[in-house]
């Protein structure tokens, strides 16, 4: 019997993903390795910081928490920064819910992939996405993000001073590198020009979370400009 064509496309987009998402594990598992050493010295146990590693999977959003964590604040105001710091996603998930099949709960689940390396590789520019591609990206991120907190809690303390390696400055070089990508595509500068301007003259003033959000903000308005 003769290969599907279809299935055959979507084992390639998958592994071509895979191969995309090496350098992005890579940086994801020293990053997760740092949140895992910082957690404990916050106070949240090893099964703690293994369990919001795996069910977040969300870098910012971790630190977030973890920053409020470790200030003294409450469950309430750690979630609250969390849920800022991941309000990008809402203007990506309107992005790429197009290019989702099925119902709602399918396309919830299949959405559940979305990081952001992952979602900029799937772009094909012409605002449609690549879903296996995106799948394939995910899957090895997820992998060693998840393996590095597990070093990082259980093994962290062999480590020393995580800030003397510099680990403090791969996060925000990660996103300028996803930015400067944007920056190729013509239909998406002005969005990305201006929701990365308006965070940058937001965090000297606003609290942790809301500078990223005015930037989802402006990316949001800049999807539905480009799709009118």
């Amino acid at each position: 019997m003769a290969a599907d064509p279809d299935d055959e496309g979507a084992r390639a987009s998958f592994r071509r993903g895979a191969r995309l998402a090496v350098p992005f594990a890579i940086v994801g598992f020293v990053l997760s390795l740092s949140f895992g050493v910082l957690a404990r010295r916050a106070g949240l146990s090893a099964g703690q910081t293994i369990a919001a590693a795996a069910i977040m999977f969300a870098g910012s959003a971790q630190f977030a928490m973890l920053s409020v964590v470790a200030g003294g604040g409450g469950v309430a105001a750690a979630i609250s920064a969390a849920g800022l710091m991941n309000a990008r996603f809402l203007a990506m998930g309107v992005a790429i819910a197009p290019s989702l099949p099925g119902g709602p709960l399918r396309r919830a689940a299949q959405g559940q992939s979305v990081i952001d390396a992952s979602w900029a590789l799937a772009n094909r520019g012409d605002g449609t996405f690549d879903r296996w591609l995106l799948f394939g990206n995910t899957a090895p991120q997820y992998l060693t993000w998840t393996l590095g907190t597990v070093v990082g809690a259980v093994f962290g303390d062999t480590l020393g001073d995580t800030d003397r390696l510099g680990l403090d400055a791969i996060y925000p070089t990660f996103f300028l590198a996803l930015l400067l990508g944007e920056l190729r595509d013509p239909a998406s500068r002005w969005a990305a020009v201006g929701g990365g301007l308006l965070a940058l003259a937001l965090v000297p003033v606003a609290p942790p979370g809301v500078p990223i959000l005015a930037a989802s903000a402006v990316a949001l308005v800049g999807l539905v400009r480009r799709s009118a």
